[in-house]
């Protein structure tokens, strides 16, 4: 089943992420502190400017050209040296791990306490992130195991997002639940 995940208002890159597991996870690893869009149009640009989008060989660049290629303007993030060590780390792990092939994680785990395990021994992945992963590969790719109800989220997430507005309406959603935690004196 191929998802459609609209996160970046790019169409090619669009594509990618739902057509790719890898673009997926590594968009995953870009979603923070920068936009949905920013994040998740990350896998495009790293394709665009490498001239692939392959675990293997990622895992295996220079750490310091792929700190320039994350560098060169437009930066592929806002912290693009440290992000370009967390893609190449998290690269390295589905290399070693799962032969280079992302969609491994998912489609060999025995069920959804596995499928969470197997997310969260990911570098860069926790609680918060591995169960967004969860929404999204149960709602948009159709991944049904044993016991995923049981490691679902219960609150709104990207698995929810389905079109441009339901992003925008997920996102208002955020900063409004951001906002009430900060006016909570809560950190966020």
């Amino acid at each position: 089943m191929t998802a459609r995940l609209p996160y970046t208002g790019n169409a090619e890159a669009d594509t990618l992420l739902s057509d790719d597991p890898l673009a997926l996870l590594i968009g995953f690893a870009l979603d923070q502190q920068v936009t949905v869009q920013k994040a998740f149009s990350g896998p495009y640009e790293i394709r665009r400017r490498l001239g692939h989008l392959d675990a293997r060989r990622i895992a295996a660049t220079d750490p310091g050209e792929l700190d320039r290629v994350f560098r060169e303007r437009p930066a592929i993030h806002r912290f693009p040296g440290s992000m370009a060590g967390k893609v190449q780390a998290l690269c390295a792990t589905i290399a070693d791990l799962y032969g280079g092939d992302a969609s491994r994680i998912w489609s060999e785990a025995k069920d959804g306490r596995d499928l969470q395990a197997r997310l969260l021994a990911l570098p860069g992945f926790g609680e918060m992130k591995a169960r967004t992963v969860l929404a999204v590969l149960g709602k948009r790719y159709g991944v049904s195991l044993p016991g995923m109800d049981e490691v679902m989220p219960m609150h709104p997430t990207l698995g929810d997002v389905d079109s441009p507005e339901a992003l925008a309406e997920y996102q208002a959603g955020k900063r409004a639940y951001k906002a009430s935690m900060r006016a909570q004196g809560k950190r966020v």
